[in-house]
């Protein structure tokens, strides 16, 4: 090689001081023939060995192995990477020529063999990019060698390292990797970055770039988690790691890092304020040393939980907000009296201070600041910044009711005091909700993107507040519209199924922790509002639909970090940009993630069950208040007793109508319940299909009951008929007779007539005849008079008919047919008559 031949010079000097014909360079000769010409595999290796030794014990072996060595060594590591035995040795055998040997050195004059060697082996970029290519080798000791001669290189030659690294595409992302390997090599590539990017201004971008403070964090991440959920020892590892952390004082500098210099990077400083969150997690020393730290200089130091809260409400990160949240969540969890007292120091500045600018929170308590954030984005038309702190004060009150009954308290000034009483917080809150669909963003675009989240993190804080707490319900309740507004809500479609899905739960606390007797603020009132304004099926459907979300299936404790490559540098823009292009992608929002972790996640599946069982309840168990008496169930002055008995006798029907409309509805709103409760217990099925089952007896046993009523009725209907059918056919049978014998009669008229006519013709001559005459108009007087009489009897006769037959039409009987042959009998007897009289 050519770098050899230009220290053949030196080397020769030296060995010839050393006397050039020594063991040392005769044996790092023979050695290096055997490595190269060696048959036998063990030969080669245990020449290696030897070699190793050598360089590492002596000076002239070094310099012995700097003039001939290298091309042997290099050739090994190119062409011989299958056997890791012979590149560890190989890679040794570098470590050792470019370590000083322990004793005295030399003159100093005297050339120092491994910063010679370090710059044979740096001339060449293909010898540093060889070095980085065995980084991605699988072998352990490979790894963690090349690492070492990379710092003995660095310690040596270090601009000639920095400005081959610079030079080799993917050099610096080959060493940030090793970051993420076991901890020997961890801490081997920690210190070649630490002396790496001492100097380098551009290897300190890249590194930055590349995540390099990422991962050093996912490096304290994993001394704080722990060892795997088998070790028994888990718990108290990450403990002890977390305390000994913190007494190193590591807050010190990833306070300093995230929060005092804000020149770091967006990604870094969400980083640091990560790792502060996990350091305090669940460690209470460490809580009580985050809650008395204080930032700054004097006369200006001030609480660290502060300068976190300023950041919270003012930056313009999203992602830096998120960070933030998390050490307020993680400092609160568990934490009974760091959220005691941080809901001490909730009390509202003087007016003047209301409307100060936000650069003036230096002087303001935690709670003021907070206070603050929650009231000045109304009037810069933000609401972002008001549900920033509205997340913030959810984390204060959870699972703390005598916080949420401090806060409970808090009222805000009115905005003309003439028009009424303060206005409460939680009144407050309501309405930020309501402005959230509306109100513009900071910079004047709609705020529709913004509101994936704002609506969500408000509805998180109004959810946690009211459960288990009866006067916060009772607050809620106050104001009409407020019931309203979430009724709509849960129906409203263009809102996304989280907001739909926690305005459902939001009803459903107002139902099984409210205490109150009001008519139109109890329990059963709200239910019945729920079902009439939504109906329960489509109300529980809500429940469903957001635990089917993405939010709810992959929920986790916090969003997972992302390495701070340039592909996750384009997906932070997005985030921070806020991109939404349908409902989908909106459940997708990282800010959702945050709001949406798995402790809130079990908080909402546990909420689920309790309301569908008081829902069963509301309908199925009787009222157990105080019974009133309506005023219709008395007696009124002057009213007699028929009269009462009367008007009792139609109130108590009326109460009947509409209690066994109440069992019907009951019934329907049981077999919703039961159908879309899938996720329920067992003993609430049986709870619901037991009183559905009740009902249904009960309602059919009635039915059954008054069918059986109807036949009855029926039944004698149907024999009164008959028997008045009866009765008219035999009074028809009787007319009929009497008809026949009026025709008979007056058959017989009309031939005693005619006779008598004969008669007169034979005596139409003589006295006889005037005589004749006058017998005959008597007989005609008297034949008449006999007529008259029968015509009035023929035609009541036949009035009687026309009146039975029309009965017995109604009755169903055919009286045509009931009179068919009556006219014929008649007939036939006449014309009988007629051929006797022929004869």
């Amino acid at each position: 090689m050519d770098l050899v031949a230009k220290y053949q010079g030196v080397v020769g000097r030296v060995f010839r001081n050393e006397n050039s014909g020594s063991s040392e360079d005769s044996y790092v000769e023979r050695l290096l023939d055997r490595i190269s010409n060696g048959v036998l595999a063990e030969d080669r290796r245990a020449a290696m060995l030897e070699l190793q030794s050598v360089v590492s014990e002596s000076r002239a072996g070094q310099m012995a192995f700097g003039a001939m060595g290298f091309p042997v060594i290099l050739s090994v590591l190119k062409e011989e990477r299958d056997d890791f035995e012979m590149v560890r040795g190989a890679l040794e055998t570098l470590v050792g020529a470019l370590s000083p040997i322990g004793h005295a050195k030399g003159p100093a004059n005297e050339v120092q063999p491994t910063l010679m060697n370090s710059d044979l082996l740096s001339r060449e970029v293909d010898n540093i990019s060889l070095l980085l290519s065995l980084l991605s080798e699988e072998d352990f000791y490979v790894r963690y060698y090349t690492l070492q001669l990379l710092t003995a290189l660095l310690t040596n030659s270090p601009q000639r390292l920095q400005e081959a690294i610079l030079s080799i595409p993917r050099g610096i992302t080959r060493l940030m990797d090793m970051l993420m390997d076991r901890e020997v090599i961890r801490n081997e590539a920690l210190l070649l970055l630490t002396y790496l990017t001492r100097e380098a201004e551009e290897i300190q971008k890249i590194v930055v770039f590349e995540s390099a403070f990422e991962k050093i964090f996912k490096t304290i991440n994993l001394l704080i988690i722990g060892g795997p959920e088998t070790d028994p020892g888990r718990d108290s590892n990450k403990l002890t790691n977390k305390t000994v952390l913190v007494q190193k004082k590591v807050l010190d500098h990833l306070f300093m890092l995230g929060v005092e210099s804000q020149w770091a990077p967006v990604p870094v400083r969400c980083a640091a304020l990560h790792c502060i969150g996990d350091l305090i997690a669940n460690h209470p020393k460490n809580l009580e040393e985050l809650a008395s730290k204080r930032l700054g200089e004097e006369p200006d130091l001030e609480p660290a939980l502060n300068s976190v809260l300023r950041i919270l409400l003012r930056t313009s990160s999203k992602q830096e907000f998120m960070a933030a949240d998390y050490i307020f969540k993680n400092f609160c969890q568990q934490n009974p009296d760091g959220q005691t007292m941080l809901a001490s120091t909730l009390i509202l500045q003087p007016q003047s201070m209301i409307h100060a600018p936000v650069e003036e929170d230096i002087n303001m308590s935690f709670g003021s600041m907070l206070l603050h954030g929650l009231t000045t984005g109304e009037n810069e038309g933000d609401v972002e910044t008001c549900s920033r702190a509205a997340s913030v004060l959810s984390h204060v009150i959870k699972g703390n009711n005598q916080c949420k009954e401090k806060v409970l308290q808090i009222e805000l000034e009115a905005p003309t005091p003439i028009l009424g009483r303060a206005e409460p917080l939680l009144h407050r809150m309501v309405k930020y909700l309501a402005l959230a669909s509306s109100m513009k963003s900071k910079d004047g675009k709609s705020s529709t993107s913004e509101n994936v989240f704002v609506q969500p993190i408000i509805l998180k804080l109004l959810t946690i507040w009211l459960s288990d707490c009866p006067n916060a319900v009772q607050c809620f309740l106050d104001s009409r519209p407020h019931l309203t507004y979430l009724l709509e809500l849960v129906s409203n479609p263009t809102t996304t199924v989280c907001v739909r899905g926690l305005a459902a739960v939001l009803l459903g606390e107002c139902v099984i922790y409210n205490n109150s007797n009001a008519s139109g603020k109890d329990a059963y009132s709200i239910v019945d509002a729920i079902s009439q304004k939504v109906g329960l099926t489509s109300y529980f459907l809500k429940f469903d639909e957001m635990q089917k979300s993405s939010l709810f299936t992959s929920a986790k404790p916090f969003l997972p970090r992302k390495s701070l490559t340039r592909s996750s540098a384009v997906s932070m823009s997005e985030i921070e940009d806020g991109a939404t292009e349908s409902s989908d992608q909106k459940n997708e929002h990282p800010m959702l993630a945050s709001v949406f972790d798995s402790p809130f996640v079990y908080f909402l599946k546990r909420l689920e069950a309790d309301i569908r069982e008081k829902m069963v309840e509301a309908y199925s168990s009787p009222n157990s208040q105080v019974t009133v008496v309506p005023a219709e169930l008395e007696q009124r002055s002057g009213e007699n007793d028929v009269d009462y008995i009367k008007r009792l006798k139609t109130f108590v029907e009326k109460q009947c109508h509409e209690i066994q409309n109440l069992l019907s509805r009951n019934a329907t709103l049981a077999e919703d319940l039961a159908r879309t409760g899938g996720n329920n217990s067992s003993s609430l099925e049986r709870k619901v299909s037991g009183g559905s089952d009740r009902v249904q007896l009960e309602t059919m046993r009635r039915d059954l009951q008054e069918a059986s009523q109807r036949i009855e009725t029926l039944k004698a209907d149907k024999a009164k008929a008959e028997s008045e059918a009866s009765t008219y056919k035999n009074l028809a049978g009787k007319t009929e007779s009497d008809l026949k014998s009026l025709s008979d009669a007056y058959n017989s008229l009309e031939q005693a007539n005619y006779r008598l006519e004969k008669e007169v013709e034979a005596l139409k001559s003589g006295d006889i005849e005037a005589l004749k005459e006058e017998a005959r108009e008597e007989a005609l007087k008297e034949s008449e008079a006999e007529l008259s009489d029968l015509l009035v009897c023929l035609g009541q006769e036949q009035s009687k008919v026309e009146k039975l037959s029309s009965r017995l039409r109604e009755l169903g009987e055919d009286v045509d047919t009931l009179l068919e042959g009556i006219g014929d009998d008649a007939g036939a007897d006449d014309a009988d008559e007629d051929e006797e009289e022929e004869d």
